[in-house]
């Protein structure tokens, strides 16, 4: 059987298999969940839940933490991936070397100086990370953490909402879900 030209497998097939092969042995904080099925997750939300079905964007968001998480570099995203989906990528990739409160205001400015995209990407890591939690009674302690970065990432992504309305949709999506968990 011949085959498929590259050109043919779209661009967040390759992602997808390149990401399951970067994470292959790496596990969720439960230790049981492939850690995986979190990067698929955030993929499926940009597209699924938020309604954003940009091949670019969910190659990122099935990306998104192979530099930070993996030994994967830009190079390798930029070089299997293109420039686009490696800028995203890197958007999203903390400065591991930095101390954390440093680390996180970094972090903080780089993504809003960033894409639309890396924005979308961001809600839908959060929304993730958020109902994970709440799946997981390991997780239940670090709930406030998780709504605060989801408040955040709203924050950056209220930016941009009247100009795009996936943004528009993704922020009160992820706003919805954490709504009965705030105080106030």
């Amino acid at each position: 059987m011949n085959q498929p030209p590259q050109a043919a497998i779209h661009l967040y097939q390759r992602a997808a298999a390149f990401a399951a092969r970067r994470h292959r042995h790496q596990v969720r904080k439960d230790g049981r969940t492939p850690y995986v099925s979190h990067v698929f997750r955030v993929a499926m939300t940009v597209s699924h839940v938020f309604g954003c079905h940009d091949d670019l964007v969910i190659a990122a968001a099935l990306l998104h933490d192979t530099i930070e998480d993996t030994t994967t570099d830009y190079e390798d995203i930029e070089s299997c991936f293109g420039t686009d989906v490696a800028d995203m990528v890197s958007a999203l990739t903390k400065n591991m070397a930095l101390p954390e409160p440093e680390r996180e205001r970094e972090y903080d400015q780089r993504l809003a100086g960033a894409d639309w995209r890396v924005w979308l990407i961001k809600l839908a890591d959060t929304y993730d990370n958020f109902s994970d939690a709440l799946d997981t009674a390991e997780e239940r302690s670090s709930l406030g953490d998780h709504l605060n970065k989801c408040l955040r990432a709203i924050s950056l992504a209220r930016r941009d909402a009247d100009a795009r309305e996936v943004i528009r949709r993704a922020a009160e999506l992820t706003e919805q879900l954490i709504a009965p968990y705030r105080r106030g």
